[in-house]
C-alpha cells in the first residue's frame, strides 16, 4: 500500500502537469484566436513543443499506471492463494479434525474474505485510472479534468477500512508486532 500511495502521488503530479499544460495551450490559444481575427495567418497550431511535452507526460503517467497495475496483480494473486488454502482445508478437514491455524486468530476462510475485498477496491480504482490516463490528455473541458484530477488523487473506490484491514492482515501474520 505504500508502493501504491507513492504511485499514486507521483501520477497525480504528472496528471497534474498534463492539465496545467492543457490549460495554458487553451489559454495561448484563445488568445491567438482574438490576435488572428486581426491579422491573417497560420494562428491556432500547436507548438511541436506542446506536442512533446503532452506525450512526455502521458507516457510517465502510463507508467505510473502500469506500476500500480503491477501491485494489483500481486493483490489478486495473494487472495487466489489464500483461496487455494481454503479449499485445501476444507478438502484435508471435511471430517471435522481441529485445523492448525496459519493466523494469531483469524480463520483462513477470513483472511480469504479480506483480502479479496482489498483487492477488489484496488481493482475498481485501477479501472477508474485507467479511464483517466486514457482521457485526461484528450479532453478539452477544463471541468472534467479537474474532475480526472480530484478523482487520481482521492482514490473513490478505496474504502477508508482498507487501511485497518491491511494492519490487521500485518498483525495476524506477524509482520507487525503488537
Amino acid at each position: 500500500m505504500m508502493k501504491w500511495e507513492t504511485l499514486n502521488n507521483n501520477g497525480f503530479t504528472t496528471a497534474n502537469k498534463i492539465v496545467n499544460l492543457k490549460i495554458s495551450a487553451q489559454f495561448k490559444e484563445n488568445k491567438l484566436d482574438i490576435e488572428c481575427d486581426k491579422i491573417a495567418s497560420d494562428c491556432g497550431k500547436q507548438s511541436a513543443d506542446y506536442n512533446e511535452k503532452l506525450e512526455i507526460f502521458c507516457e510517465e503517467l502510463l507508467g505510473t499506471f502500469e506500476n500500480m497495475a503491477k501491485i494489483h496483480l500481486k493483490m489478486e494473486k495473494l487472495y487466489s492463494t489464500t483461496k487455494g488454502i481454503c479449499d485445501l482445508e476444507t478438502y484435508h478437514y471435511e471430517n471435522g479434525d481441529c485445523r492448525a491455524p496459519l493466523f494469531h486468530t483469524w480463520p483462513t476462510m477470513y483472511f480469504y474474505e479480506v483480502s479479496f475485498k482489498l483487492s477488489e477496491m484496488y481493482k475498481e480504482e485501477l479501472q477508474l485510472k485507467q479511464t483517466i490516463v486514457q482521457e485526461i490528455a484528450h479532453t478539452a473541458d477544463q471541468d472534467l479534468m479537474m474532475v480526472y484530477l480530484s478523482s487520481w488523487l482521492y482514490q473513490p473506490y478505496i474504502e477508508n477500512s482498507s487501511k485497518l484491514l491491511l494492519e490487521s492482515m500485518l498483525l495476524e501474520t506477524g509482520h507487525r508486532q503488537v
